[in-house]
């Protein structure tokens, strides 16, 4: 057992019940220790919740956005970046905007995720378009695509939602984003 194993049971937890989910005896249950087990690596709830949120920033935004800015070809970067987003678990991710609509910490680190994803979408995009504002409402579409995927409350339709991404993505080559008004 690992703090990172606590880590996985709460994402699993927040992707399978959601926010209100998200309690001790659940977390404990799954990996079938006691919270005597939970404590060794916790000190209290508070602490193991914060952790939680802290590991998903690192590991569903700044370890992938990290690998992405190692790619040289912004299309490639995009693309894998697309891939990342269409792999998160969207239903965890549901579960934490729910919880930073509850709680203003939350709240604020969700907040800082979401410009983050925009930043890496809009740089990206800006080395294949021709203006900042094409670029600005590539990342829009990019970013409301996945996170609204997450929100609707519409059956889950993953094929579709990956032909949405991919013609997103064929709108980079084909001009599309060129019609964009320069006015905001």
């Amino acid at each position: 057992m690992s703090r990172d194993s606590y880590f996985e049971a709460g994402i699993d937890i927040l992707s399978d019940l959601g926010y209100g989910g998200l309690k001790l005896a659940e977390v404990c249950q799954r990996l079938g220790v006691t919270t005597g087990s939970f404590y060794h690596y916790f000190t209290s709830w508070s602490s193991y919740t914060r952790a939680l949120v802290d590991n998903w920033v690192q590991v569903k935004t700044t370890q992938i956005i990290d690998a992405a800015r190692a790619e040289s070809d912004p299309r490639r970067r995009i693309g894998t970046l697309v891939e990342e987003a269409l792999a998160l678990p969207h239903g965890a991710e549901a579960a934490i905007r729910v919880w930073s609509s509850i709680d203003p910490t939350v709240g604020e680190v969700q907040r800082t995720v979401d410009q983050q994803r925009f930043d890496i979408m809009k740089e990206s995009a800006l080395e294949i378009l021709t203006s900042d504002r094409q670029a600005h409402v590539f990342a829009i579409a990019a970013v409301y695509l996945l996170t609204g995927y997450e929100q609707a409350s519409l059956p889950r339709d993953f094929a579709d939602l990956r032909w949405l991404a991919d013609q997103l993505l064929d709108g980079l080559d084909s001009g599309m984003f060129g019609t964009v008004p320069d006015h905001s």
